[in-house]
């Protein structure tokens, strides 16, 4: 049980709920630029992550991505599945490596449709989803690659169990939808701040206040909708009805 607490959603679940789901969680490692869903295709499983993060992105018919959100231990993949739609124009890429926990697509959607604590609480999940996309866009059309650059880092951390992320600049630069030159720029500058160190693809936060004090407030909206939605001590996510 401990284990599948690691993730943040499985771990607010009631034990009752969690025991009906756990003959069906297969543990699953997942590898940097594995894809898990692609566009226009319905996912044949959910996924719970651990310690690993998945990018959501939205490619454009010349190939240009731009990250909509990031999903974590905080959260599942596959939202599409069981708010109806079944498919999504975006793409679920792993960005870190790391462990998850995998369900079949139906089963969460036979759980989901149950109405019982499950179904709150990845509802609550999606609106959280739906704010940090939304601070995205803001982000990417008023903010300075610097602050994005930061929010970008911030948010990688905050799904991380360390302090070091491994992601080459070509790739943050796919990720924010900015050119390669505009990102190390950025972190060149982080860099003589002595906020983080660089090296060939190895990202190390030296100093985490340092990014919040220069992220802009995108950042910490949606990290407070989130701790607002999904606080451990909601009362919505007991067993008992609303």
């Amino acid at each position: 049980m401990l284990e599948l607490q690691q993730n943040a959603l499985l771990g607010l679940l009631p034990e009752e709920d969690l025991a009906h789901l756990l003959p069906h969680l297969e543990q699953v490692t997942l590898s940097l630029g594995q894809s898990l869903s692609e566009s226009g295709r319905q996912m044949s499983h959910v996924y719970f992550p651990l310690d690993s993060i998945v990018s959501l992105l939205c490619v454009m018919e010349d190939g240009a991505s731009t990250e909509i959100a990031v999903v974590g231990y905080e959260g599942v993949v596959g939202v599409s599945l069981f708010m109806g739609g079944e498919t999504t124009p975006s793409r679920a890429i792993v960005q870190s490596a790391g462990k998850a926990y995998r369900l079949k697509g139906q089963l969460l959607k036979n759980e989901f449709y149950r109405a019982g604590p499950m179904q709150r609480l990845l509802l609550r999940y999606t609106q959280a989803l739906l704010t940090q996309m939304a601070q995205t866009a803001v982000c990417n059309r008023h903010h300075s690659v610097d602050q994005q650059l930061c929010r970008w880092l911030l948010l990688s951390l905050d799904r991380l169990p360390g302090d070091k992320l491994i992601m080459t600049q070509e790739l943050i630069a796919n990720m924010l939808g900015v050119r390669r030159e505009g990102v190390t720029e950025s972190a060149c500058k982080l860099q003589r701040a002595g906020l983080i160190s660089y090296h060939r693809g190895h990202i190390k936060i030296l100093d985490r206040q340092g990014l919040e004090e220069r992220v802009c407030e995108c950042y910490a909206v949606g990290r407070e909708e989130y701790d607002r939605l999904l606080n451990r001590r909601q009362p919505v996510l007991s067993s008992s009805p609303i």
